[in-house]
């Protein structure tokens, strides 16, 4: 049988150690920031500079994500682009006249268009030399272009059966920009094929499509009439139905709908990939960012273990006074645990709330996007410090626990 033996109870008149409180230890730990306000303030700058930067860069990514998702959202992921390619001699191909007419009778196409490159180039006026184009297109357009791309006008209109037939033309928000012309109306006029065309409207940025935010449009009727335009298109943009597993069907058969004795020198892309390789690029930059978040952070942890060992040294003659009071080592390692978590506590609080700032800054002041900062994020850079935090003053607290009261009182 085992003999239980009870502790040994302690002496009469032998002071027991009082045990601290939560409240006691955060009084406590604040008391070395109180009495070193600056050293604190620059410790806790170096660890919230860290987590603002790592908060920024999630917040701004998201934010980004967040605004991409609302763009094809709302101009949708179902559209499908046909341009001509080579033929196996390499040389540039063409697509039917009958494309169009063909890829509108597949059942899941919802709508269908096209713009045909006429081969010239729009000036401000009839003074501008020739090889001065600013690198603007003049492309014939179909009346449901707009529809179909999910594009809108900025000022003025867009064509309609009766402007299609006579020279006016619609700029895309690139071209008025080089152009200089900030608005519409029938007393602005561009020099077009050697003759004058009213410009009727002015398009906004066009996401799916950019490459109309560089182009001139103009009727298809007037450009076969009035500009030698051949009629063959050579962009076709389709919309199907809103599905993946349409879309994909739709992709595979356009090639072979569009040109039937060659869909070898069919291109077919979906341009709503682009943006999402767009975005693709801009996490792997985001990744960067962060590491050199983690970085600063780092360094700010290193503050913080600096500053904690350089307390410990100036407050020798403290930590002996409170031993010999009867402060154990328990608690003396405790305050300065403490002082550090709190230190640390600062500037993560602080550098979230910086992040926060940054972000709703850049992505609604500056982009115009949503600001979204995920509330992981948040908490997780508040504790990301407090374990730097508590990791920085691990070694400062073991060293002014081990400082014996004789030693300490002895250095003052």
């Amino acid at each position: 049988m085992t003999a239980i033996i009870d502790p040994p109870a302690p002496r009469r008149g032998q002071p027991t150690p009082a045990r601290l409180n939560l409240p006691d230890v955060a009084r406590v730990g604040a008391a070395g920031l109180r009495t070193r306000p600056m050293r604190a303030f620059l410790s806790a700058l170096g660890i919230a500079i860290g987590i603002a930067a790592m908060i920024a860069v999630v917040g701004i990514s998201t934010s980004s994500r967040e605004d991409l998702n609302r763009q094809l959202a709302r101009l949708g992921t179902n559209l499908l682009r046909v341009a001509p390619g080579q033929s196996m001699f390499g040389k540039p191909s063409h697509l039917p006249n009958q494309a169009v007419a063909m890829i509108g009778r597949i059942e899941p196409v919802t709508s269908v268009t096209a713009t045909g490159d006429t081969g010239l180039n729009v000036y401000r006026n009839d003074h501008i030399p020739t090889g001065q184009t600013g690198s603007i297109v003049v492309e014939a357009a179909r009346i449901d272009l707009l529809a179909t791309v999910g594009a809108t006008v900025a000022d003025g209109t867009w064509l309609n059966t009766a402007a299609e037939q006579y020279p006016t033309v619609v700029l895309g928000d690139q071209a008025a920009r080089r152009l200089g012309i900030g608005a519409s109306g029938a007393s602005v006029q561009v020099w077009l094929g050697d003759q004058w065309f009213t410009v009727i409207g002015i398009l906004d940025p066009v996401p799916l499509a950019p490459e109309l935010d560089s182009a001139a449009l103009v009727g298809w009727p007037v450009a076969q009439a009035k500009l030698g335009f051949d009629g063959y298109p050579t962009t076709i943009y389709t919309r199907t139905r809103d599905t993946n597993e349409v879309v994909a069907a739709v992709r595979s058969a356009l090639a072979r709908t569009a040109n039937p004795e060659h869909p070898d020198e069919v291109n077919v892309s979906r341009p709503s990939d682009v943006l999402a390789a767009k975005q693709a690029a801009n996490t792997t930059l985001n990744a960067l960012l962060l590491g050199l978040g983690a970085v600063a952070l780092l360094v700010g942890g290193v503050g913080v273990a600096n500053t904690m060992v350089i307390s410990v040294l100036e407050r020798r003659a403290e930590i002996g006074l409170r031993r010999s009071l009867g402060a154990t080592r328990g608690q003396i390692r405790l305050q300065f645990l403490a002082e550090s978590l709190l230190l640390s506590a600062l500037g993560g609080v602080g550098g979230v709330l910086l992040g926060i700032a940054v972000t709703i800054a850049y992505a609604s002041y500056y982009q115009g996007w949503p600001s979204v900062v995920p509330a992981w994020a948040s908490v997780g850079g508040v504790a990301a410090t407090l374990i730097i935090g508590g990791i920085a003053g691990l070694y400062p607290a073991w060293r002014a626990a081990r400082l014996a009261p004789t030693e300490a009182l002895a250095t003052t």
